[in-house]
């Protein structure tokens, strides 16, 4: 373990990482994932698109849950907003896609604010079950508004050419979700690290403490619902296009379990575990189908006919398993690992 690493200034204690082997190891895997979609199979690169939208969204949601402290059942609703918000102005009124990409942002922060306000004062069960009803509501509207929607018919969305590139195959689509995923993952850490953060986690561990220090409760998570929401619009956004059709069955209720138990299984609070936990849920599935096919093909069709009743159960049971017996979730696994490994022969 390293030691004689004193901090003396702010900018010292606040630095994303001293250590010269995380930066080495995290150019490593930036430059592998860059690599990966030319090298990965049609099935494979799915997973792979997958894991950096949902990350994407993740993070939006660790804004909100994981730094503030906010319990949110409405993660859907936010991605939806997105995912229509940029397919109604580029696919339906033939806007560039950078105005698209800037609505999927500000219009799911501009409905934060009005599912924020009214939810302040509320936290825990209450503010989970506010949240729950705004993405209904949203669903509703959407599917109500077809002059603008086309409804429950949905809206085609073309790859979009961002920067005189086409991101017409999954491999440049690919590279697009990774620059973007890791953009989001920057602002997220510097997020933390700043004024704002440091007041969303005083807001998480206390927020009477943080009153009385004088950090303005209702702001601050009004802030938070915004930033939330707008990180969230834009992985909807991407979902939407790597789907190439918007319609509101293409968004379940599941999303937003699906989001939590990201959060939890990687650990709460943590930008790795997010990372970490994005991977875990993602493959899941993919797990449970080649478990069953190995108990043979009476198994298999359970998994053909049933996936969403599958994932849902797969969820729930692991949300479980790491409450009772992994709190901390992957992301104190993986402290657990580093310790044991620079601490090694002397762990005991």
């Amino acid at each position: 373990m390293r030691s004689g690493h004193f901090k003396e200034t702010t900018a010292e204690l606040i630095v994303l990482s001293d250590s010269v082997p995380v930066w080495v190891w995290g150019a490593m895997l930036l430059v592998a994932l860059a690599l990966a979609p030319y090298f990965l199979n049609a099935y494979a690169l799915s997973f792979l698109v997958l894991i950096l939208i949902t990350g994407t969204g993740a993070l939006g949601l660790h804004i909100l849950t994981g730094c503030t402290g906010l319990i949110s059942l409405g993660h859907v609703g936010f991605l939806l907003l997105g995912a229509y918000a940029y397919a109604v102005p580029v696919a339906k009124f033939g806007l560039s896609p950078y105005v698209g990409f800037a609505l999927a942002g500000v219009v799911p922060a501009a409905a934060s604010v009005l599912v924020g306000i009214p939810s302040l004062r509320l936290k825990g069960l209450y503010l989970a079950i506010t949240t729950l009803a705004f993405s209904f509501i949203i669903s509703h509207l959407i599917v109500e508004m077809s002059w603008l929607t086309n409804g429950a018919r949905g809206i085609a969305v073309p790859r979009p050419v961002l920067f005189g590139i086409a991101f017409d195959n999954d491999t440049r689509f690919a590279q697009l979700c990774l620059v973007v995923a890791l953009v989001t993952l920057l602002a997220v850490l510097n997020i933390e690290r700043s004024r704002a953060g440091r007041a969303f986690m005083a807001v998480r561990d206390n927020d009477i403490a943080a009153r009385t220090m004088g950090i303005d409760l209702a702001a601050y998570k009004l802030r938070a619902f915004m930033a939330s929401a707008f990180v969230s619009g834009i992985a909807g956004a991407l979902f939407g296009i790597y789907l190439s059709f918007v319609t509101v069955e293409g968004f379940p209720f599941l999303m937003s379990i699906e989001a939590l138990a990201i959060l939890i299984v990687g650990g709460l609070g943590s930008t790795v575990g997010v990372a970490l936990g994005t991977v875990f849920i993602v493959l899941l599935p993919e797990a449970g189908r080649l478990a069953l096919g190995l108990l043979g093909e009476s198994a298999a069709r359970i998994f053909s006919t049933g996936v969403n009743e599958l994932r849902s159960v797969l969820y729930g049971l692991v949300i479980i398993l790491f409450l009772r017996f992994e709190p901390r979730g992957l992301a104190g696994v993986w402290r657990d690992v580093k310790r044991l490994w620079v601490n090694w022969p002397l762990r005991y």
